[in-house]
């Protein structure tokens, strides 16, 4: 019975130890591992090895492992090559920092499908004595980190190896630098199954940049980009109507026909509002390139793309438009950007007063510039109410326009920072702004908003709630809140939000945008007959509350 029981126990101990792992699993895992080791490891993270170079040699020697015990073998003499790991003892020291850990997972380590009980001991070790002081591979610049030390490959394909390193980086750059990693619709753990399989059968420039741009898009941040001119001639083209038109409800509704250098007429009249083209509704554009377009939410989908949906690579495209009530089909000839000519319009002015008896002033705030706040106050503060407009981006007046618009210092939203030496968590601090002011300014403060309301843009909506008589009137911002990470991937320029931004008592504004008060979006009706229907609604606020 014993030498049956033994049999038994060493049949199982070898089917196990022989478990066999797909090309999948063994990449997810080296991905995370070599991720991990860049941060973490002490000899690593001080840049004394040439990790990209250790990643091809890892990816190249994992074509001869089939199963677990091989590719624990793997790890074991991988991370006894690196050098020693010296005990940590500050690594375990208490902090006084409030800590946010969405984000941070490391339950990887302990996937016992994947690593045996002694290569899970090994990173925890690490992970327990990480490196804590500079990272070769992480700077940090004010309250903001950025990568460096990266070396560039190009943005052309050359091989898997390199294109799997790419995909590594921005996996783990995400993983453990992403504020909002959380609230991503697809878990990042999924992207990274998902996305592997896409780099290993890149084949063409083409595709490798569609596969970069549609990992950026996993992000769901409307402050991601991914920069390829092959991209945009690709999905877009370089060929465009000459018109410019505003996006309601599902339509594009044209304000503005520009002339071309070929003095040749367009068939298109203000007012038109188109619904479709070439044989796609505007929904079904957007939709169809939208897992390209990093955005927070499916009305930052449209604000990126609106502007390109008239661009094509042919020399005419086909729309259907309303036009005086009246559905109509019209082929269009397209023109290279440099044959359309574009009138200079006046600037408009930086803030005024909307009425005869001067009692409402308003601010164009994506033009009012900070040194000049002082002087837009003495004008306008004999006023009974003041109409900010930040359909826009502003130019660092949040901290001038606060002294004078709040009563006294208050808490207006709090930052949640990447942590370098335990990467992965995040760690927050609440941030005030005003003074004591008992001068302050006592009338009413409105608030223009819309989809174009980002970031900055929504920090300064953020204090502006913060007045006594605030009022947030228009559609939903962006959603994309806190400082950004610029980088290169593939040597293509790309970035994302670098830290988390949220209310005082830690709701959040990431992907949902900043609620108006009062929600009013532009209709096409409006639109066709020059209204600036968010404004109206402003102004009859006004008046009832008067």
């Amino acid at each position: 019975m014993r030498k049956y029981s033994l049999f038994i126990f060493l049949f199982f101990s070898l089917q196990f130890s022989a478990q066999i792992l797909s090309e999948n699993q063994k990449l997810e895992s080296l991905c995370r591992v070599w991720g991990f080791l860049k941060y973490y490891h002490p000899q690593v993270a001080k840049g004394n090895l040439n990790w990209d170079q250790q990643l091809f040699k890892k990816i190249n020697e994992l074509e001869r492992i089939n199963d677990k015990a091989a590719l624990n073998d793997l790890y074991s003499n991988w991370m006894a090559s690196l050098g020693k790991v010296n005990e940590c003892s500050e690594c375990s020291q208490e902090t006084d920092k409030a800590y946010f850990l969405k984000n941070f997972d490391l339950s990887w380590i302990d996937n016992s499908n994947i690593f045996i009980p002694d290569i899970s001991q090994k990173l925890h070790y690490i992970e327990n004595n990480r490196n804590i002081g500079s990272n070769h591979y992480i700077g940090k610049g004010g309250r903001k980190i950025f990568f460096r030390n990266e070396k560039s490959y190009g943005s052309a394909f050359t091989s898997k190896q390199v294109s799997l390193l790419e995909l590594f980086r921005y996996w783990n750059y995400v993983e453990y630098f992403f504020p909002y990693k959380y609230e991503t619709d697809q878990n990042w753990n999924d992207v990274l199954t998902e996305m592997l399989p896409k780099f290993i059968n890149i084949n063409t420039d083409k595709d490798y940049q569609l596969a970069l741009a549609e990992l950026a898009a996993k992000t769901d941040d409307s402050h991601a980009f991914l920069f390829s001119p092959l991209i945009s001639l690709h999905l877009y083209g370089n060929r465009k109507l000459p018109v410019e038109y505003s996006y309601a409800e599902g339509k594009l509704v044209i304000t503005k026909i520009h002339d071309n250098r070929l003095h040749q007429t367009t068939p298109f009249n203000i007012g038109d509002a188109i619904y479709d083209v070439n044989g796609k509704t505007i929904p079904q554009i957007v939709n169809s390139l939208g897992k390209y377009i990093p955005a927070s939410n499916s009305w930052g989908k449209v604000n990126k793309l609106k502007n390109k949906l008239l661009f094509s690579n042919n020399d005419s495209l086909s729309v259907k438009l309303e036009r005086n009530g009246q559905n109509m089909e019209i082929t269009a000839k397209t023109y290279l950007p440099k044959d359309i000519i574009v009138k200079k319009v006046p600037a408009p002015q930086k803030w005024k007063f909307l009425d005869a008896e001067k009692k409402i002033g308003y601010v164009n705030m994506g033009i009012l510039a900070k040194d000049e706040v002082s002087e837009m106050f003495r004008d306008l503060k004999s006023s009974e109410s003041i109409i900010f407009d930040l359909r826009n981006y502003p130019k660092l007046t949040i901290m001038p326009l606060s002294e004078i618009l709040l009563p006294q210092t208050t808490v207006y939203y709090q930052f949640n920072f990447p942590e370098t030496s335990y990467p992965g968590k995040f760690y927050s601090r609440k941030n005030n702004i005003g003074r004591k002011n008992s001068d302050y300014y006592k009338g009413n403060v409105i608030v223009l908003v819309n989809e174009n309301t980002q970031s900055q843009a929504e920090t300064t909506t953020m204090m502006f709630k913060q007045h006594p008589k605030a009022k947030i009137i228009g559609s939903n911002t962006s959603g994309a809140n806190g400082d950004i990470i610029k980088f290169k991937i593939a040597d293509l320029d790309t970035c994302f939000t670098g830290l988390g931004a949220y209310y005082p008592d830690g709701r959040e504004t990431q992907r949902i945008g900043i609620i108006p008060d009062i929600l009013v979006k532009p209709t096409v009706e409006g639109i066709k007959n020059g209204k600036d229907e968010v404004l109206e609604r402003a102004l009859l606020y006004i008046k009832n509350k008067n």
